[in-house]
């Protein structure tokens, strides 16, 4: 098998173990990130995480915390052969010879590279999540987007399109490279950091599991850490009507945000994602790093 097909499979088999553990976090997250700005002396419509996760579980069951997993899940396999297989042809390019094993350094470059590319697939993607999993924390809102109530990633898709044509299904590219580029620099970075110092040198082809979970969930959480505002801006403009819309862009968005919310509303829902960084992120990679090694 190539090393383009092992990284293919590993990363479908990594990609679909953390949308499993993860996924139910990231429901609450978008549903923080995207709920109405209350008036005044009103409350909001979910005073935190655990509320978000009680109103959810209480109006739809267990089924509303994996609302909007249809599009990830369908294309899990195209996201993780394109980030772990871009991120290890740029593997190949920086090496000084083959096998030798990476810096950190080039594990940075790599991942930047990668993000670049799951971008593209990133955006459309995460707009039909970001719209499914925010119609009940739109419900108290007069936006045109919630009289739409979506059968599913499909439904969601044929909207976008009538209402904003192929190029609808971008809208949030900008801040979704902006979170992805520098994000998976971080990750991929600071995982191999921690695999080389758990290991002792840049030989990490013996760490045990363990090990790699530890390295894989503080990597995930290094990704979030480092870009979540970007992740709040994607979040509103890719809920936003296409008619009527309440940002003109990435800028405007940032901009109202903090003129409505403060810094704190750059961090809406940044909880949950801490929350689901680690596991997922753990799952991920031992997820990978265990397929590869037994594909040889």
């Amino acid at each position: 098998m190539g090393e383009v097909a092992k990284d293919l499979t590993a990363g479908t088999v990594g990609g679909a173990a953390q949308l499993i553990v993860g996924h139910p976090f990231d429901t609450i997250k978008v549903k923080l990130q995207s709920q109405p700005v209350p008036l005044p002396g009103q409350a909001p419509k979910y005073a935190g995480a655990v509320d978000a996760v009680k109103q959810t579980l209480a109006a739809e069951g267990p089924r509303g915390l994996y609302k909007g997993m249809g599009a990830p899940l369908a294309t899990v396999a195209a996201f993780n052969a394109v980030l772990f297989s871009v991120r290890g042809q740029m593997e190949a390019l920086l090496r000084s010879q083959p096998g030798a094993p990476l810096t950190v350094n080039q594990q940075v470059v790599a991942g930047a590279g990668a993000g670049v590319a799951v971008s593209f697939l990133a955006c459309p993607t995460e707009l039909i999540k970001c719209r499914l999993q925010a119609q009940s924390a739109l419900a108290s809102s007069d936006s045109a987007v919630v009289a739409v109530k979506y059968g599913g990633p499909m439904d969601v898709a044929r909207h976008v399109l009538k209402s904003g044509g192929v190029t609808g299904l971008f809208k949030g590219l900008v801040p979704t490279m902006a979170r992805e580029i520098p994000g998976n620099a971080a990750m991929f970075g600071v995982y191999e950091l921690l695999k080389q110092s758990f290991a002792g040198g840049q030989d990490t082809s013996h760490l045990g599991r363990g090990s790699l979970i530890v390295a894989g969930g503080l990597a995930g959480a290094s990704f979030w850490a480092s870009v979540y505002p970007t992740d709040v801006v994607k979040s509103v403009i890719q809920v936003d009507d296409y008619k009527n819309p309440k940002f003109s862009g990435s800028i405007d968005a940032f901009r109202k945000i903090l003129a409505s919310e403060g810094i704190k509303g750059l961090y809406k829902g940044f909880g949950p994602a801490m929350a689901r960084s680690v596991p997922a992120n753990a799952a991920c990679f031992l997820a990978y790093e265990v397929t590869r090694s037994s594909l040889g």
